[in-house]
């Protein structure tokens, strides 16, 4: 292991002496501790960043106040990485404004952490991780110690590029510097040796290694970076383009299909591809990367909102910093990346109440500022976006039309990131979550993080009211307008003894959505519908009417039918109080179990329309009727519209 030379405090500046104060001086923990084990919601940041947690305890929304190990390491977690994205900030404003004040802070505060790395971190990996965890040395995880890292060496590079002259102040982080990039080599080496290359975790080892590699090469006075071929890094038998293509689909998503760790990577990448030109990386990785980018703005509603697939947070101040973060590194990789109203969403927010619409910290002003990449934005024509677009692999489809944004999975579980969400249909306004994939909490709370991933907390086909086994469904058919999706459930798969279908159309100004569910025996088939706006529910003879309210308005007009071995039988919409999203557990919703008890076969047909203005048209719809082998729809004008069922939604053997 490389030797870390501690900095004393009697040889360090009074500004590295007073920065030093309020660095944390113990190991960080896991950061998904710092959660409520009351209530699931993530823990107050009051006192972040800061030497040590509250006196006392940490608080949560809901009044609790707690105070135990983990919490405390989790708040440190937080402290340290923003201390070290602190630096990162000052740097980069020094760096490009010549401001004195700002680089004399960011020298002394990277100097104090090589003392703190060096007396807390310099004896080897962490003891106290758990035993699953790929051991950090600062904290838990050595994924954790990576994204610190990156902080780090991108305010040393920005410093020591900016003026190598003064380079040789920062010559005390040095030690530090190597430490992390040499951490990162040995955990990559050990993911490998575990066959678990394609973790997300290895995209930012790999940004660790490079750019503390890198920052420490231009303190030592090195010239120009290697070739992105001669970089390890980079272009190694494990380095990042390597991993760009292994871990990702050919139509762009991260291999475990989740919002947040999808755009977890995609930041890494373009974190460690800095001072390279976009034009002179290999072809395929290259248009990969812009895949990946246009995967989220093509998942992304109009105004901004990112639906979170499977793991991920609902909604965070934190994450929403990152969103900004990576809006603007992609705008530099990419000619209109697409990512602005998913930044202008973020900063909305993140902002601090008190009418700044702007992340706090302002890095990524300074990074849309900043000469990142060494080439232009990569010029990328690209067609106009169907209403229809799905990734085979993955088993995401995101349907656009009518003033409704829906998005339909129905592939692959996820693995340890997987939610049982199997053909779940999320649906959005413009910025309104009518029925959103609901996220997770920090994974520290056992209980409500089994919720979260649970059927239950989905708008999904139930069957007895257990969670299904892992399943991946599977494509039947599309048209410009429409996804046919199905899941068959076997002895290890979903629900044995059962298959479900789910056939969604984009209608004259409406959404159509059609879920049939059959089974090998009597059992409780249930369709649920999970709102995060206040919903109404009201019985009209034989048809539901529902209205989803919030900042867009949403109507919907629903029948169904179900059977059994006697004949018919009642399918009944009962309504029930249930946890709102992730973000709080405690925000309580008006949640739809649309149950058929001891069915065989259950259909369920809903229309969705939004205000007339967000739909361009189409009249109102007035009821929905299922008849035989179609579905019949009917206007306030009288207009009928019929939509014959495909052949998956009337066999009638599971």
């Amino acid at each position: 292991m490389t030797s870390l030379a501690p900095v004393t405090p009697d040889a360090a500046s009074d500004a590295t002496a007073g920065v030093a104060a309020g660095l944390p001086r113990e190991r960080g923990g896991w950061w998904h501790d710092l959660v409520c084990p009351t209530h699931g919601t993530e823990l107050s940041h009051a006192g972040i960043p800061g030497p040590v947690p509250p006196a006392g305890g940490v608080r949560c929304p809901h009044g609790c106040v707690v105070d135990t190990e983990p919490v405390r390491g989790a708040w440190l977690v937080l402290s340290h990485q923003a201390w070290a994205r602190r630096a990162r900030v000052l740097a980069h404003r020094a760096a490009r404004t010549g401001d004195e004040a700002a680089r004399a802070e960011a020298v002394a505060l990277l100097v104090a952490y090589a003392d703190v790395y060096a007396q807390v971190a310099g004896g080897g990996e962490h003891e106290r991780a758990q035993d699953w965890m790929l051991r950090g040395r600062l904290f838990h995880q050595a994924l954790t110690d990576a994204i610190w890292a990156v902080s780090v060496g991108h305010a040393v590079w920005a410093l020591a590029e900016a003026d190598p002259a003064r380079a040789g102040d920062l010559a005390p982080v040095l030690g530090m510097l190597d430490a992390t990039a040499e951490a990162a080599r040995a955990a990559r080496g050990r993911l490998v040796a575990d066959g678990k290359f394609t973790s997300n975790y290895t995209a930012w080892l790999n940004a660790a290694g490079r750019v503390c590699s890198r920052a420490a090469a231009l303190v030592r006075g090195a010239g120009a970076a290697p070739a992105v071929a001669d970089d390890e890094w980079l272009a190694g038998e494990h380095g990042q383009l390597a991993h760009v293509l292994a871990a990702s689909t050919r139509g762009g998503w991260e291999w475990e299909a989740s919002t947040y760790y999808h755009g977890f990577v995609v930041r890494a990448y373009l974190l460690s591809l800095r001072g390279t030109d976009p034009a002179a990386l290999p072809a395929e990785a290259r248009d990969r990367l812009v895949a990946m980018i246009d995967v989220l703005a093509g998942l992304a509603t109009d105004g901004g909102v990112l639906p979170s697939v499977h793991d991920g947070p609902y909604s965070r101040p934190a994450l929403a910093l990152e969103w900004t973060e990576l809006a603007a590194l992609a705008d530099g990789f990419v000619a209109d990346a697409g990512l602005a109203t998913v930044a202008a969403h973020a900063r909305a927010e993140s902002a601090t109440g008190d009418g700044d619409d702007e992340p706090t910290d302002g890095l990524e002003d300074e990074l849309r500022r900043a000469t990142w990449f060494a080439g232009p934005p990569l010029a990328v024509a690209r067609a106009p976006r169907p209403a229809v677009t799905v990734d085979e692999e993955v088993g995401i489809a995101v349907l656009r039309g009518a003033g409704i944004h829906a998005v339909l999975d129905h592939g692959p579980h996820g693995a340890g990131h997987g939610h049982h969400d199997k053909l779940a249909l999320a649906l959005f306004g413009r910025s309104a979550p009518w029925q959103p994939d609901p996220g997770q909490v920090p994974y520290g709370h056992p209980a409500w993080r089994a919720h979260y991933a649970s059927a239950a907390a989905h708008p999904v086909v139930r069957v007895d009211d257990a969670d299904p086994a892992e399943a991946t469904g599977r494509l039947l058919a599309r048209t410009e307008r429409s996804l046919t999706v199905e899941v068959r459930g076997d002895a290890t798969a979903w629900y044995d003894g059962a298959r479900a279908v789910r056939h969604v159309v984009l209608g004259d100004g409406y959404l159509l959505d059609v879920a049939h569910v059959l089974a090998d025996r009597p059992r409780r088939l249930v369709l649920g519908l999970r709102p995060d706006v206040p919903l109404a529910v009201r019985l009209d003879g034989d048809v539901v009417r529902t209205t989803w309210r919030g900042a867009e308005a949403l109507d919907g007009v629903h029948a169904a039918r179900a059977a059994g071995p006697d004949g018919a039988v009642p399918v009944r919409a009962v309504v029930l109080p249930g946890p709102g999203p992730a973000d709080d557990p405690q925000r309580e919703r008006a949640h739809v179990d649309w149950a058929a008890e001891s069915a065989t076969s259950a259909t369920w047909v809903s229309v969705y329309q939004a205000d007339a203005e967000a739909r361009d048209g189409g009249a109102d719809v007035t009821r929905v009727e299922l008849v035989g082998a179609e579905v019949r729809v009917h206007r306030a004008d009288g207009a009928v519209d019929v939509h014959p069922l495909p052949a998956a939604l009337t066999e009638e053997t599971a």
